[in-house]
């Protein structure tokens, strides 16, 4: 019997990449949208009869995903990653904190009344969640925690989006340790996500926050300054593998999957991208000065725990980097 799946967000960077997936296994997706304009855009780019979609218009409404799980009762696990990311609201509890842990308790209350054969809830939590700001000398691991407080991303906007999923987080942990539920619940915490799109339609134009950092460098001009973000990050497509390994190893029930697989610089990718692509004349930079993860604080990970429980090695940092590239150039 096909196993059914429901994963929110449909039209997510990591959604597409863990419906494409989902689907190459012989699963039954369906996927939530906000509209059903954008759901027939998907089911369109996924182009499978084994993809439907239910609209949720707003993940904050109590009951929001009562419909799409009644619709489906044969719905054996829930993928939740829907998420806002507002990086510097104008309204940090409006925009980003209360949609991010209202969506989050709302989805997990309605898989609990609503969703009687689900055995696995599977929420896209984020490696910020993981940091602790307050130490910059501390190692984030899949026990530690961001001590940000609530009060810290009111008045400071820059610090919503971290504040949003910590406290996300611990309310889903918070939900499962009281109402002990029938599904258990995993936790994915990817620190940047980088890699290709899912489709070569997605590869046009400006890409999503994280993926842009990367095809941003392609549109650099000799002279411009080279930007310098940098942090530990993880390919989308090790994300989306993650998240679906829950629905089969009964080991990862109940754990914080710390999601790292290499760290990154701008600087590094653009060193990378003018060893492959010389033709494109692109800036240098300075790589002598290029971040390396090596002395930058909130760089320092240890994700052995998730590592053994996985099994397998992670997609490296030119792979997901040369992946994305040459795909970004291939389409525009």
């Amino acid at each position: 019997m096909t196993t059914t799946i429901i994963v929110t967000g449909a039209t997510g960077y990591i959604a597409k990449h863990i419906i494409k997936s989902a689907l190459e296994k012989g699963y039954k997706v369906v996927g939530t949208v906000r509209t059903s304009a954008k759901g027939e855009q998907v089911k369109k780019l996924f182009s499978n009869p084994a993809f439907e979609y239910e609209v949720v218009e707003s993940l904050e409404q109590p009951g929001a995903f009562d419909k799409a799980l009644e619709a489906h009762p044969e719905t054996s696990a829930f993928l939740h990653a829907a998420s806002s990311v507002i990086m510097n609201p104008t309204d940090p509890e409006k925009e980003t904190l209360l949609p991010a842990v209202e969506g989050t308790k709302n989805a997990l209350r309605d898989v609990h009344e609503h969703g009687r054969n689900v055995k696995h809830f599977v929420l896209t939590s984020s490696y910020i969640a993981n940091v602790n700001f307050s130490d910059p000398q501390s190692t984030a691991t899949e026990d530690t925690w961001n001590v940000l407080k609530w009060e810290d991303a009111i008045a400071n906007p820059s610090f919503a989006y971290p504040v949003s999923k910590t406290y996300a987080e611990k309310a889903a942990w918070e939900f499962v340790e009281k109402e002990k539920p029938q599904f258990s619940l995993t936790t994915a915490n990817p620190a940047y996500v980088l890699g290709p799109q899912a489709y070569e339609e997605d590869a046009k134009d400006t890409l999503n926050l994280s993926a842009e950092l990367i095809s941003s460098l392609l549109k650099l001009k000799q002279g411009d300054d080279v930007p310098q973000t940098a942090g530990p990050a993880v390919d989308v497509r090790d994300v989306a593998k993650a998240q679906l390994d829950v629905l089969e190893n009964e080991k990862l029930a109940g754990k914080r999957l710390l999601l790292v697989g290499y760290f990154f610089s701008q600087q590094l990718a653009l060193d990378l991208i003018n060893k492959h692509y010389p033709e494109l004349h692109l800036p240098v930079g300075d790589p002598a000065t290029a971040l390396n993860g090596k002395d930058e604080g909130i760089s320092r990970y240890n994700v052995a725990k998730t590592q053994e429980l996985l099994g397998y090695d992670f997609v490296g940092f030119e792979g997901s980097i040369l992946d994305l590239v040459k795909q970004y150039q291939e389409n525009n």
